[in-house]
């Protein structure tokens, strides 16, 4: 790669994750507040085995996000370069090949905290200060317990003990500019280490990566949307949501902006406001599940469920995956996936419900196909909320609730608006199980792992 500059006496290296912004980043203001020059890297790793593989829709979005933190953090005076590796090896590497005399980055929650751990160690050895800090959460999941210490297992009550927690705190303002004329460090292209899949062609028309689009996001849901957001959430036609998910979950925004300006917002004690809050809520739950139970992806917590008997069923799947399972609001919801990398939540709940409860397909291939194809989904809410229709996850729904199909359409699309819009033609296929027939197969699984352990 050449030969490498060299960072002042009192130069920092700042490690971006999934807090894709300049504004209320810790970890950001603390490199500059202590240092004289900051250089930025963004690893993608793809050797960790503590690291999932990105999702082909979080590739896409993460490729234009780092685009525009690039240039935001150029106008910081802050070079951001681009490497590949495992991060053990790789960020001491690269503070070492700098010569940083400190590494900053914002915590996370999932197995990865093993490798921060394990890197805080190595730096500290080889005399580099190495500091962490929050962000990616309202409240970090060690301070949230019951009153015997446990972490909690419902949502009501954890959601009720973190609002008796002192409010989030206000978010920081980006840090200003720092002097002089940043040295250029030795960096990958982003197209080269992050292409850009081929099939997304028209999330572009749906969404805006960047910190930029997260406030632009934002600013419109408070103005037009939070008044109606109680009772038009679930009305996929409507429109009625914030679409900040994706922002959220690379950290364009960060989870105290979007508290704070709802905090602030006239409509602020409406139940629209409540219940967004809410929602911030059990994306917390999630990431709270996932820091105790770094498997959440692969293993149910309800551990009777390993012994249920699953169909393999290639051909079902395929027909659930490509939007013609014959069931309108579940054909509609998958095509607008795969179209715009995104689907209504309501419609999310039914599609699942159908592939896991009347077809009897393993949740892990629903929630792999969602992490492949969804633009939010992260590594605590997909399997979250994959386990939470399956019955097997934490505050589950109850086995015996089974989503019906076409109950959901006429109650929630009556008008047929949604379904005509992305699956006009879902008449013609065939449903793929009679809904009857596969609710008394599905209990009758049920019953025979429901005396089972937990």
């Amino acid at each position: 790669m050449g030969t490498c500059p060299t960072l002042s006496a009192m130069g920092a290296l700042l490690w971006f994750r999934d807090d894709l912004r300049v504004q209320d980043n810790l970890a950001l203001l603390a490199a500059c507040e202590s240092a004289e020059e900051v250089v930025a890297v963004y690893l993608l790793d793809e050797h960790s085995p503590e690291i999932r593989p990105l999702g082909g829709a979080s590739k896409w979005w993460l490729h234009h996000s780092l685009k525009a933190l690039h240039a935001e953090l150029r106008a910081l005076g802050i070079q951001l370069i681009f490497r590949t590796g495992a991060a053990r090896e790789a960020i001491p590497a690269i503070a070492k090949e700098i010569q940083a005399s400190a590494v900053f980055w914002n915590r996370r929650y999932g197995a990865s905290r093993a490798i921060d751990a394990d890197i805080k160690q190595h730096l500290h050895h080889e005399g580099i200060q190495a500091s962490s800090f929050p962000g990616h959460l309202l409240f970090e999941p060690w301070n949230i317990a019951n009153k015997q210490g446990d972490p909690y297992k419902v949502f009501t009550p954890f959601w009720r003990a973190c609002r008796e927690q002192p409010a989030p705190a206000y978010p920081k303002d980006a840090p200003d500019p720092l002097g002089g004329t940043p040295s250029e460090f030795p960096t990958a292209s982003l197209d080269q280490i992050l292409p850009l899949p081929t099939w997304p062609h028209e999330f572009a028309q749906h969404w805006q990566p960047g910190a930029a689009g997260a406030f632009e996001a934002l600013e419109d849901f408070l103005d037009h949307t939070i008044d109606e957001y109680a009772d038009g959430r679930d009305v996929p036609a409507l429109g009625h949501t914030s679409k900040l998910s994706p922002h959220l979950r690379f950290g364009e925004i960060s989870p105290r902006e979007v508290w704070h300006a709802v905090a602030e917002h006239p409509a602020h004690d409406s139940e629209g406001a409540r219940v967004f809050l809410s929602e911030l809520g059990w994306r917390e739950f999630a990431w709270h599940t996932l820091y105790r139970h770094p498997d959440l992806a692969t293993c149910g917590l309800d551990r009777r469920f390993d012994a249920m008997v699953w169909e393999h069923d290639p051909e079902g799947l395929t027909l659930w995956q490509q939007g013609k399972t014959g069931f309108g609001l579940v054909d509609a919801g998958l095509r607008e996936l795969w179209r715009t990398g995104t689907m209504h939540n309501r419609v999310r709940m039914a599609a699942a419900s159908l592939l896991v409860k009347n077809m009897m397909i393993d949740w892990r291939l629903g929630e792999q196909w969602f992490w492949d194809t969804l633009l939010d989904a992260d590594e605590a809410s997909n399997p979250f909320n994959w386990q939470w229709v399956a019955g097997c996850g934490a505050d589950a729904s109850p086995y015996f609730r089974i989503f019906n199909p076409e109950t959901q359409q006429k109650k929630f699309d009556a008008n047929g608006k949604y379904v005509n819009r992305w699956a006009p033609d879902w008449m013609a296929h065939t449903p793929v199980v009679d809904l009857r027939e596969s609710r008394a197969r599905a209990l009758t699984a049920f019953d025979a792992i429901k005396g089972l352990p937990r």
